[in-house]
């Protein structure tokens, strides 16, 4: 059913080219899958057209890309040390991706991807699972003694373990709930005010005016602040997958 009028309408999922494989199989393309080709589209073009010209003097562009990619050096040396920058291509993608999906949900009458749980909570599912292969791969059966902390007394050890396999399973849902509810939650207040400052305005007269124009500075002023939180959400995400990677890799 259709969310007409709704401030959830901009988070609808319409097949736009149905594709259904009898009563089970939904293959359609939808707005959702549109708007991933275009930000994994978008990004192939951005480096391949930097990386085939580049320059001894950068450009704007040029200097951008050398800039984000020192930030992910620089990140996962401090976080996770040079064994990490093995994964480099991996983080990078990751924040590049998820900062394009994040912004791009903010032009007007887009989609944005990243507010839909079953994409975010599908990606952090999946770097939790290749993180714990990794370590498992790095330490075998070792790895387990993550979850058992050095020091601790025998008598509590049984709920210290429990509690860190909890913690860290938890991992796999936490990372994607946090960049999906932080995306909703945001466009949902702005389509709020939004349509709180038309229907004021639609009362007409001098009231109507004035009384819109309040609404519509905050919808302004909320939009810049959702800006730095796109921006923010893809870095916390990247973050916290090299933390991850940190323990898998040196066992901290």
């Amino acid at each position: 059913m259709r969310l007409l009028n709704s401030p959830l309408e901009q988070f609808e999922i319409v097949a736009l080219i149905p594709i259904l494989l009898g009563e089970v199989i939904d293959l359609s393309i939808t707005n959702s899958t549109l708007y991933l080709f275009f930000a994994a589209g978008r990004l192939l073009f951005f480096f391949s057209g930097i990386l085939d010209k580049t320059l001894y003097i950068p450009n704007a562009w040029q200097a951008l890309l050398e800039d984000m990619y020192v930030f992910i050096v620089d990140l996962i040396n401090q976080n996770c040390g040079t064994k990490g920058q093995r994964y480099f291509e991996f983080i990078f993608t990751i924040f590049r991706f998820l900062l394009r999906c994040n912004l791009m949900g903010m032009v007007p009458y887009s989609f944005t991807v990243t507010s839909h749980i079953v994409i975010t909570l599908t990606l952090s599912i999946r770097i939790w699972v290749g993180v714990t292969i990794i370590g498992f791969h790095l330490h075998g059966l070792h790895f387990l003694h993550l979850f058992a902390p050095s020091g601790a007394p025998r008598a509590i050890l049984p709920v210290l373990v429990i509690i860190e396999v909890v913690s860290y399973v938890i991992r796999a849902v936490s990372l994607g709930v946090r960049l999906f509810a932080n995306m909703m939650s945001g466009h949902t207040l702005l389509k709020i005010l939004a349509g709180f400052s038309f229907q004021i305005f639609a009362l007409g007269g001098i009231l109507g005016l004035i009384g819109s124009a309040i609404p519509l500075i905050v919808v302004f002023l909320i939009t810049g602040l959702e800006i730095g939180i796109s921006c923010l959400q893809a870095y916390v995400f990247t973050i916290l997958t090299i933390m991850y990677l940190n323990d898998s890799i040196n066992m901290h």
